[in-house]
């Protein structure tokens, strides 16, 4: 499994970096006179019905998703691993502040939330990573601060403690690496939720915006045509179904190789 899904994700990522210089053509170009014809040789995914090359625009596409998810995981797992720790490790009122703030986020979907909040930050870019960064910490901070709280009692924890080093050097020496494993696995499937509810944010208008090609918008623009030109929502569905069915496999393979318990006697 984990293999599966490394090897979709890594073909992803190659034909996202490469993608400026191997598309056959320039993703905003019009063929009007071709428009919605079906795959050819000449064009292996059709055109859409503006008459652009949907090869050339999942290749973009791909970008854009890939951007978008490693942005959001990177900002949420800082965000998570930072207020998680701090919880976790000293208790008390901070616990019960900031889990009391991880509850309330928790008592709302996550992707209405995130319809709400780009509705009223405006729909572009930039808002849709604010959004799904605003609601992606919470996975995180649960994660870190169960851990924490298991490691902060560990024998070598509290032997540094007793040496008297500073809390800093504790968190970041010796409690936090503890729950980088399970960070790690929280970021991959943390991957494929991020990239999944920008292709539906954007399907609705509420994210990347025309003519800057997207999986979702090329959904959203394909929906009316699904009886005469169904290529147009079929290539860039499976290119959302394959990347996060890839990062899901890893996830889950990374969470297997990475259970203390795989490795009892």
């Amino acid at each position: 499994m984990i293999r599966i899904g490394a090897v979709i994700v890594l073909v992803t990522v190659i034909a996202a970096i490469a993608a400026p210089w191997v598309v056959p053509y320039d993703p905003a170009s019009q063929e009007l006179w071709l428009r919605l014809d079906r795959p050819s040789v000449a064009h292996p995914f059709g055109l859409d019905e503006l008459g652009r090359d949907i090869f050339s625009r999942v290749l973009a596409g791909a970008r854009i998703s890939l951007l978008v998810g490693l942005t959001v995981v990177s900002i949420s797992s800082f965000v998570g691993i930072l207020l998680g720790s701090v919880a976790g490790y000293f208790g008390g009122w901070i616990d019960d502040v900031i889990s009391r703030a991880i509850d309330v986020l928790l008592a709302f979907p996550g992707i209405l939330l995130a319809i709400a909040l780009v509705a009223v930050l405006g729909p572009n870019l930039t808002n849709v990573v604010m959004a799904l960064s605003f609601i992606g910490w919470v996975g995180y901070a649960r994660v870190v601060r169960g851990q924490v709280l298991k490691a902060r009692e560990l024998e070598f924890v509290q032997a540094a403690r007793a040496l008297g080093a500073g809390t800093p050097r504790i968190l970041l020496r010796h409690v936090i690496p503890t729950a980088m494993p399970a960070v790690m696995v929280q970021a991959t499937l943390g991957m494929a939720g991020a990239i999944l509810a920008e292709a539906s944010l954007s399907f609705l208008g509420l994210g990347v915006q025309p003519p800057t090609p997207s999986w979702g918008t090329m959904l959203n623009g394909g929906r009316l045509h699904l009886l005469d030109a169904p290529h147009l929502t079929i290539f860039p569905g499976a290119a959302i179904a394959a990347l996060v069915l890839g990062f899901n496999f890893l996830g889950d393979g990374l969470r297997d190789e990475l259970d203390p318990k795989r490795y009892r006697a």
